[in-house]
């Protein structure tokens, strides 16, 4: 019963060309079981499909080296471009060398969660009106529209864990749980790298997170990324802002403030990547819980310093503090969170914002592919969807438009939106503009503003109301 390998070499060596693995990993730098990577990397296996929320940070020991080696043939994947960032995997899919199928990751962990457990198929309602859907059945339950999605297995699958016994009985911690379980379900072999390996009986049954029967092999981590120093996607700093007219408008943290407020006492609230997480920062000690789709709930403000965990961090890979009542669980239950009406709003960043409530905020026509990530399943479940975004973009177009230009995350789900300039509230006749920043007068907002908009009979002052 001694599933323990002596190396990662060892651990990946029947791994032959063509074959499909499912790789864990959060962001572009989180807890990637990054020893079995470099060892296939070395190996030099080909043709692989590669499943994966994304192939992470290039230049680092993630997926993203199997690219580098033009390993993989086909990418399933939830990021296949990020802003900013122009990857290996990028130009090859440009250059017909890799075949792309971009998936949600709530649907990619079901459709994993059903190839573990003997189901062929299901319906969702994520991605029913964008690009995901095309070629897809669609049929109604209750009156709403569901997407028909299949459901995966793999050849293998990569996970990360704390710690195993030679059972392969696995302990997860904090918020590293993830894809960790559902890609290993779904696997005919799945290859365990962890910190420590102890003898069977030291974890405890109520402390295995997955039990030995759904893992074939463990292998202890010999290559580790430094925590302390993650590879983290650009981002401009909190206190950064823009200016319209020579008048500076709210920065990017007054941005979330401003909808920190919003959030009800008692709320269940989602915080999508991006400029999103900044509210967490602004929640403070109100009795507003914080769910992230890596899978934690009643989380706090952002860390800065070294006093973080490195298993607790949010869905934009910033460390994050615990309040008293958290919770940690794997992406499968998170994302049944989110599609299950549980959630009372989510806060997701756009690059447009329809008249009508439609929400892009996934792709461009610069990007190969994009980055879905969780936010079609978020936009579809819960009961208020904030959309938080600068006016304009960095040309001066405004991201406020009659009609999105850009592909869809989901229809006609966006209930508020908050930018840099105003505050706007979706009613039965369109978005009504309620508030606005001061030093601006509505004129001016309205300038800059390409979608059809009724003024508030009381226009208040943002600054005024956090």
């Amino acid at each position: 019963m001694d599933k323990v390998k002596a190396s990662p070499a060892e651990a990946v060596s029947d791994i032959g060309d063509g074959a499909s693995i499912a790789i864990a990993g959060f962001g572009v730098a989180h807890r990637f079981p990054s020893s079995l990577v470099v060892a296939l990397h070395e190996q030099g296996t080909t043709g692989l499909t590669v499943y994966c929320n994304g192939l992470g940070q290039p230049g680092a020991p993630t997926a993203h080296l199997l690219a580098d080696g033009k390993q993989i043939a086909r990418l399933v994947t939830c990021f296949s471009a990020r802003p900013g960032i122009v990857s290996e995997a990028e130009r090859q899919i440009r250059a017909g060398l890799m075949e792309l199928e971009l998936v949600g990751q709530g649907t990619l962990v079901e459709r994993m969660r059903a190839g573990g457990a003997g189901i062929p198929a299901f319906y969702t309602p994520a991605g029913y009106g964008t690009p995901i859907a095309e070629g897809k059945e669609i049929r109604y339950f209750d009156g709403k529209p569901h997407v028909l999605e299949r459901a995966i297995r793999t050849d293998f699958a990569f996970v990360r864990a704390h710690r195993a016994d030679e059972f392969g009985n696995l302990q997860m911690r904090g918020g590293s749980r993830n894809f960790n379980v559902s890609f290993a379900k779904a696997a005919a072999v799945t290859i365990a790298e962890v910190d420590e390996i102890v003898p069977a009986g030291e974890i405890s049954p109520e402390d295995v997170d997955l039990p030995g029967v759904f893992v074939s092999r463990v292998v202890r981590s010999t290559v580790q990324l430094d925590v302390k120093n993650l590879p983290m996607r650009p981002s401009r700093a909190a206190g950064s802002g823009r200016s319209y007219a020579g008048k500076p408008a709210l920065t990017r943290e007054e941005m979330a403030r401003r909808t920190a407020a919003l959030l009800p006492d008692g709320a269940i609230v989602n915080l999508g990547a991006g400029l999103p997480v900044l509210v967490s920062n602004f929640v403070g000690d109100r009795s507003v819980i914080l769910h992230a789709e890596n899978g934690m709930l009643n989380y706090g403000e952002i860390i800065r310093d070294d006093t973080f965990d490195p298993d607790v961090h949010d869905a934009g890979g910033f460390f994050v503090g615990v309040r008293p009542g958290a919770s940690f669980f794997e992406s499968v239950t998170s994302f049944e969170i989110a599609r299950s009406g549980r959630l009372d709003a989510v806060v997701l960043g756009a690059y447009q914002v329809a008249a009508n409530g439609d929400l892009a905020n996934w792709t461009l026509p610069t990007m190969t592919g994009g980055g879905i990530g969780g936010a079609m399943d978020l936009a579809v479940g819960a009961r208020r969807v904030i959309a938080l975004l600068e006016h304009t973009d960095s040309q001066g177009n405004s991201k406020l438009v009659e009609g999105c230009e850009f592909e869809l995350t989901a229809p006609g789900c966006v209930d508020t939106v908050v930018t840099d300039l105003a505050l706007l509230t979706r009613t039965p006749e369109g978005f009504r503009l309620d508030e606005i920043a001061r030093g601006f007068t509505v004129d001016e907002v309205l300038a800059q503003t390409r979608m059809r908009v009724t003024v508030g009979e009381h226009v208040g002052t943002m600054q005024d109301n956090w």
